[in-house]
């Protein structure tokens, strides 16, 4: 580290947990960013801010009027343009120092497996089943952590699928595929700072990965932001799960 990283990571420093050798490994981690609206909003921020050396940022979208209320990343002059465009635009009015790769396309299951392996820590910031049960395949592949967050109306959750892990449960596990209904932020409604609470929250989780802290593994967080409560669950590997233990 510089000089200029010294400073502007000083209060990071400060923490036994980080200190120097911390930073260094924080400045040489990969992590893929996949969505790039109300919870890939802080993500990609405070990551920045953090000092992680690479960030990949994935979304194929474009910023509406709509998103600006909760998706903090973009703003009126962002409308119209790619998300990922915008967003890293932001993460490098933060921190010119870091590297930043764009993907503005959807990408295939065997896309999305090589990018995964490629990156030390993998955020799921999607909006949506399908791409979720992928994302979650892909990273019990590869072997490779994924933090995992949704948000909707006043409530939201996160965990960890710490899948460098033996025996951990996955996102399978825990949702079947053909069993949920899609319910979305633009036919329910949100309220715009539980995507920031649950954003910050994986962007934690994901430090705490590259750092070799503590995480949330085997843990589920549920957020009720109306009476401003959290319950949690202990998530246990599934038996019968297709990704756990394929036929």
């Amino acid at each position: 580290m510089n000089d200029e990283h010294l400073l502007r990571y000083s209060r990071q420093l400060l923490l036994p947990e980080v200190d120097i050798q911390g930073q260094e490994r924080l400045l040489a981690a990969k992590v893929l960013i996949i969505g790039m609206g109300g919870l890939g909003a802080p993500v990609t921020l405070y990551l920045a801010a953090a000092g992680v050396g690479q960030l990949t940022l994935v979304d194929f979208d474009t910023v509406d009027l709509t998103n600006l209320q909760r998706q903090v990343i973009h703003t009126t002059a962002s409308i119209g343009q790619l998300k990922v465009t915008s967003a890293a635009h932001a993460a490098h009015a933060i921190n010119p120092d870091i590297h930043i790769n764009t993907v503005s396309h959807q990408l295939d299951a065997t896309a999305l497996l090589a990018a995964v392996a490629a990156h030390d820590a993998v955020v799921d910031c999607s909006d949506n089943f399908p791409t979720r049960f992928s994302l979650n395949l892909a990273c019990k592949t590869a072997g490779k952590p994924l933090v995992s967050g949704a948000a909707i109306r006043m409530e939201g959750q996160i965990t960890t699928f710490d899948f460098r892990e033996p025996h951990v449960a996955c996102y399978r596990c825990l949702y079947e595929e053909d069993g949920e209904d899609e319910n979305t932020c633009s036919t329910t409604g949100v309220l715009a700072p539980v995507v920031g609470i649950i954003g910050s929250m994986q962007a934690t989780e994901t430090l705490k990965v590259l750092l070799g802290l503590p995480t949330l593994s085997g843990r589920l967080l549920l957020l009720n932001a109306k009476q401003m409560t959290w319950r949690e669950m202990r998530l246990k590997q599934d038996k019968t799960c297709p990704v756990c233990n394929p036929p």
